[in-house]
């Protein structure tokens, strides 16, 4: 079976049989990444004429996080990780380019910047992180004068932090900080390391790269990653872990807790939070969205379905972008069911995989599958379900391509 093929698989063990054949009412998703861009292509497609669906997403098109520490490492541009919603128009999703900038969950409806509204009778949220910088002294003036990056929202700054390591002298040091988890992709700032490690020994060979990260192991494909820092970054990546960043002064040094660093790019990665328009609804720590993983629907406002980022993670459940497309299908059979008045899925199944490139050449994946525990309430990993490669390889490189394709695809309705 091709992967395209069991990437949209996956929505069938969520979506029951979901056959609408007179008008069933209104649907506004906010967010336009994986999980908002699935979300409304499978409102559509499987609720046909019956279901009005709007997207309202405030950029002019998609770009990718995954495959985007690629671009910073020089090994694909931009462009090919970027697509439009021409494909979700063409099935009827209605897209308005607009910044949403209040949201009444009693009457579901959404407020733009213009000061014009959209009604609905369901709403589905999926708004991505937010970035905790203020907790940090001197974070939030780093970012604003550009002297650091966090590039964990993919688009200019995943080009700004590319050129900052093009101008990087050969000697020069590069600092990646990594914040304690939850945050989006636990893999990611690791394969970030591992890519610019790749980078400077290839194009600054006498440079060095820091890696400080406030936990206190490698969060995930621990063995793997650690294989790939000896076997391929030695002599240019130092990865240092319980090192939580505290400070940034206003010369640019970067203050820990046991050491001050100076370096010539910093890479600073902060602590995150649901985006800001799920906050409303974040009602564990006042930072995540809890859902009812029976529906997606927010704990804190029923009729308000949040996917992706943004929510509380099951235990074993990273955030993904992967599951945030399998989440959205959740969401979107749930909702157009509760619009029929029907059960929901009392047993919905998700699944996971995410790929890391440790050179551009060579890639790994950890694959999982998650199934509701009516006892529990929650998602649960499937024993057996699934595992980790045995290696880095060209094989799975060439997979994780696909992988990607396939996902846009399967989002976008490319």
């Amino acid at each position: 079976m091709q992967r395209r093929h069991l990437i949209a698989a996956g929505g069938l063990a969520l979506a029951g049989c979901v056959t609408p054949t007179a008008a069933v009412g209104r649907v506004v998703v906010v967010g336009g990444g994986f999980g908002g861009a699935t979300a409304a292509r499978y409102l559509k497609l499987w609720g046909g004429a019956a279901v009005d669906v709007t997207l309202v997403e405030r950029h002019e098109g998609f770009i990718s996080c995954p495959m985007s520490n690629l671009v910073i490492a020089s090994a694909r541009d931009l462009a090919s990780i970027s697509h439009g919603y021409a494909g979700l128009q063409a099935l009827g999703v209605k897209r308005v380019r607009g910044e949403v900038v209040a949201i009444d969950p009693a009457r579901r409806s959404v407020q733009l910047a213009d000061g014009s509204r959209i009604h609905s009778d369901r709403l589905v949220l999926a708004p991505g992180i937010g970035l905790v910088a203020d907790d940090v002294p001197g974070l939030p003036a780093a970012f604003a004068s550009g002297r650091a990056l966090h590039a964990w929202q993919a688009g200019a700054q995943t080009l700004s932090l590319r050129r900052q390591l093009e101008a990087l002298p050969d000697g020069g040091v590069v600092l990646m900080s990594i914040p304690k988890a939850p945050y989006r992709c636990p893999p990611g700032p690791y394969e970030r390391a591992c890519l610019i490690a790749s980078w400077l020994r290839r194009a600054r060979p006498r440079a060095k790269l820091l890696v400080l990260d406030a936990n206190p192991e490698v969060q995930s494909k621990k063995s793997l990653f650690e294989r790939a820092f000896a076997q391929h970054h030695a002599g240019v990546l130092e990865y240092r872990p319980n090192a939580e960043l505290k400070e940034v002064t206003a010369d640019g040094v970067a203050r820990f807790e046991f050491e001050d660093i100076r370096a010539d790019v910093l890479n600073l990665i902060p602590p995150q939070r649901a985006g800001d328009l799920a906050l409303p609804f974040a009602n564990v720590n006042r930072r995540w969205v809890g859902v009812d993983w029976l529906t997606m629907e927010a704990q804190a406002a029923p009729g308000v379905h949040v996917v992706g980022d943004a929510i509380l993670s099951a235990p074993g459940m990273p955030k993904s972008g992967h599951l945030a497309n399998q989440q959205a299908k959740l969401a979107a059979a749930a909702v157009l069911q509760l619009l029929k008045g029907e059960a929901v899925n009392p047993e919905p199944l998700v699944m996971n995989t995410c790929y890391s490139f440790v050179t551009p050449d060579e890639a790994m994946h950890v694959a999982s599958v998650h199934r509701y525990d009516a006892a529990d309430k929650t998602m649960k990993t499937v024993p057996g379900s699934g595992g980790v490669s045995a290696a880095a390889s060209a094989a799975e490189a060439a997979y994780a391509r696909g992988w990607a394709e396939n996902i846009w695809a399967d989002s976008l309705a490319l």
